[in-house]
């Protein structure tokens, strides 16, 4: 059984990247609305040192157990948020982002409403995921270093030995009797035409 959800957004301005034309105080405003979302705040710069350090604070003052990061790309910063909450102690994997800035704010420079609206929709739908995030565990196997390349044409004979020369062993499979594929049935190749 699952405990109580206690969510926790957090907007990030990104400086004016974000809040030059979202109307953040209004996502706050929104983001209260959610059930089980007991604390909203937003951040000048939530990927900054002051920033993490709030979320950690927030997560411990308000016992989170799912946090909503509404801020530029999860490319970007995710695994900056993954190991801000485990730092405290959250599974990294109750954090959901909510890409606001390169989905929202940068597309909609020149409307504020309509960005505002989108912006509010991409937490919804963050939030929603958040409420659904259990917690994983990473699981580390042993990597046997072989490779094994299918095809013995020209680029299949140009990756085996790049592999190798990485300092792997590679296995070279090729259903014809001999290597080479289509450029071995011709008498010039260009540009030097031998």
């Amino acid at each position: 059984m699952q405990d109580q959800l206690r969510i926790g957004i957090f907007v990030c301005e990104c400086g004016s990247n974000i809040a030059g034309s979202v109307d953040c105080d209004e996502l706050i405003k929104f983001a209260k609305t959610l059930p089980d979302v007991v604390f909203a705040i937003k951040n000048t710069y939530t990927c900054s040192d002051p920033g993490q350090d709030e979320v950690k604070r927030s997560i411990i003052e308000h016992k989170l157990n799912r946090v909503v990061i509404a801020s530029c790309s999860p490319r970007m910063h995710e695994p900056t948020f993954r190991k801000c909450v485990e730092e405290v102690g959250l599974n990294p994997y109750l954090m959901e982002m909510a890409n606001i800035r390169e989905h929202c704010s940068w597309i909609h420079l020149h409307d504020k409403k309509s960005a505002t609206e989108k912006a509010k929709d991409i937490i919804k739908a963050s939030y929603a995921r958040a409420r659904h995030l259990e917690p994983q565990t990473e699981l580390e196997f042993p990597v046997t270093k072989r490779a094994l390349v299918i095809g013995g044409g020209v680029a299949g004979i140009h990756s085996a030995l790049d592999i190798a020369n990485a300092g792997y062993q590679v296995c070279l499979v090729e259903k014809q009797p001999s290597i080479g594929g289509i450029t071995a049935q011709l008498d010039k190749i260009y540009p030097s035409m031998d």
